[in-house]
């Protein structure tokens, strides 16, 4: 019997491209919040050496200090869960299976969002100063101080990832909504072969004590 509408198992190549970008964009992640956590110590460190020139007091210093380390902290967190989602994502994706396309769509579409966010933040954070209360001299300062605090890479690097994580998703997005992903997401699985009913034993031989005289030949 054929089967004709049902799709071939080989994985169709929009499927897979998408798997490597999403793959690509998980070591991205993992690779950021690695390098964040390295630099925290360092960036913590310029702040305080180039905050003792300003008129903040040391109580305001240690303040701004702590916020530093703990948004450092909680980026690569966030880069990090990031990272481990995608890559499981892409294996749900690698594997068939149509659940993991529909939470890429949901993750992309929360992706496109974050990114684009955190895109106007980083540019923000050079185009203007970072200062809550113009009439605070010492905390407007200790916040223009947070940017240069940052190695010289970081905002450039910040920014590159946020373009290519919007780029990424909506790439990943239009590939598995393409005609050829969708058919092989709901492709129907491979027919098994018919089961046959296990045949029952013949029943064993009477022994020879046990059967029944022969009947007598009919008189002639």
């Amino acid at each position: 019997m054929s089967y004709p509408d049902r799709t071939p198992a080989r994985r169709p190549a929009v499927v897979t491209a998408a798997v490597a970008v999403l793959a690509l964009m998980a070591v991205a992640a993992l690779a950021y919040a690695a390098v964040g956590a390295v630099t925290r110590g360092g960036t913590v460190d310029r702040f305080r050496a180039a905050s003792a020139d300003t008129s903040a007091s040391p109580d305001q210093i240690d303040t701004v200090a702590t916020l530093l380390g703990v948004s450092t902290v909680l980026t690569a967190v966030v880069s990090l869960l990031a990272g481990l989602l995608l890559a499981g994502l892409a294996l749900g994706l690698r594997a068939g299976r149509d659940g993991a396309r529909t939470a890429t769509w949901v993750v992309s579409g929360l992706g496109l969002l974050a990114g684009c966010c955190g895109l106007t933040l980083l540019v923000g954070q050079r185009a203007l100063p970072l200062g809550p209360d113009e009439n605070d001299r010492a905390t407007a300062e200790l916040f223009n101080l947070l940017a240069d605090a940052y190695p010289s890479w970081w905002i450039p690097l910040g920014t590159g990832l946020s373009v290519g994580q919007v780029l990424g998703y909506l790439v990943v997005a239009v590939l598995l909504a393409l005609p050829g992903a969708s058919a092989w997401f709901r492709r129907r699985p491979a027919p098994s072969a018919p089961h046959h009913a296990p045949a029952s034993p013949a029943p064993p031989p009477v022994p020879p004590s046990h059967q029944p005289p022969a009947p007598p030949y009919p008189p002639r």
